[in-house]
């Protein structure tokens, strides 16, 4: 089970401390460092404010050497298909291979209003989110010294030189993720390496998952090719009294959080990602939303992950 950190600084947040954490990442053995995509808090002040997800990525891939560093879910509504290529293909070479591109359709309304974003309706914006997947895997598979011509409803790309190339071979792997029922297995089996479920119940989890292996069937690719992954909060601690301090700072309470997310005592964590694992997971993405507390990944790394396997 590989275990990943997963941090949201849309809610308040530095570089250094995003930095700070990603290194403890590396150094305690975790799998990879994932940001958000936001641009406005959900709660709070959000001071000191939002850090753009692939500047931060950028920095981080100069300042790591081992751990995968990517986006759950970078936000299509933000970015152009052709310029987003071109600097997530920057940041894998930078990283030097290590990066991975989540991307969903937008949701946040809020967000786009606070910065003068466009948000169009739920059809368009998954209609440009599929041209924007199309576009994105057909720049970065256009072999060097050919060109890439799309014409999208939405967007349209003529005799473009499909350059930078990322680092890894066929381009930077793809996440596609969410609750969606038809459009998004179609999606994943079409461009994804990776179909992540946000935040809902193993059995949520094991009933995507098979959606996602029968529009990989119905396509004819294997659906073993794909990683199946979970998001879950975490908050764990040594004893009671720390499970309830780590939740009371971030906001919540400790019996919701032991029915949602990873939560409770180090056991009790790896019985809840036994119980993902058995419904089809192969990956987990931790929540941390307090970046302060990086105790609370050692705790995690000494006595949740070695009992993984």
């Amino acid at each position: 089970m590989d275990l990943r950190i997963f941090t949201e600084p849309q809610m308040g947040a530095t570089y250094d401390e995003l930095l700070a954490v990603a290194r403890r990442t590396e150094e305690t053995g975790f799998d990879a460092f994932f940001r958000s995509d936001h641009y406005l808090t959900m709660g709070g002040d959000g001071l000191p404010g939002p850090t753009d997800a692939w500047i931060t990525l950028a920095g981080l891939a100069r300042e790591t050497s081992r751990i995968r560093l990517g986006t759950l879910m970078t936000a299509g509504t933000f970015r152009l298909p052709g310029p987003l290529a071109i600097s997530v293909a920057q940041v894998d070479q930078m990283s030097g291979g290590r990066v991975e591109l989540g991307i969903g359709s937008g949701w946040f309304e809020a967000e786009h209003t606070a910065y003068g974003i466009p948000f169009p309706s739920l059809r368009e914006r998954f209609d440009r989110y599929e041209e924007q997947l199309a576009v994105l895997t057909g720049l970065w598979r256009t072999p060097v010294g050919e060109t890439f011509d799309f014409a999208g409803e939405h967007y349209q790309l003529s005799g473009s030189p499909a350059l930078p190339k990322p680092v890894q071979e066929g381009g930077v792997p793809i996440l596609v993720g969410g609750g969606g029922k038809k459009r998004t297995p179609r999606l994943a089996a079409r461009y994804a390496g990776e179909f992540n479920v946000p935040f809902m119940s193993a059995e949520e989890n094991a009933r995507l998952f098979a959606g996602v292996r029968e529009a990989c069937d119905e396509v004819g690719r294997d659906p073993s090719s794909l990683v199946y992954s979970s998001a879950l909060v975490l908050c764990v601690g040594k004893d009671e009294a720390e499970i309830a301090r780590r939740a009371a700072v971030i906001g919540r309470e400790v019996d919701e959080l032991r029915e949602h997310g990873v939560a409770g005592s180090p056991a009790e964590a790896v019985d809840t990602i036994g119980r993902y694992a058995e419904a089809g997971a192969q990956r987990v993405y931790l929540q941390v939303l307090d970046l302060a507390d990086l105790d609370h990944l050692d705790l995690v790394a000494a006595e949740v992950a070695p009992q993984l396997g």
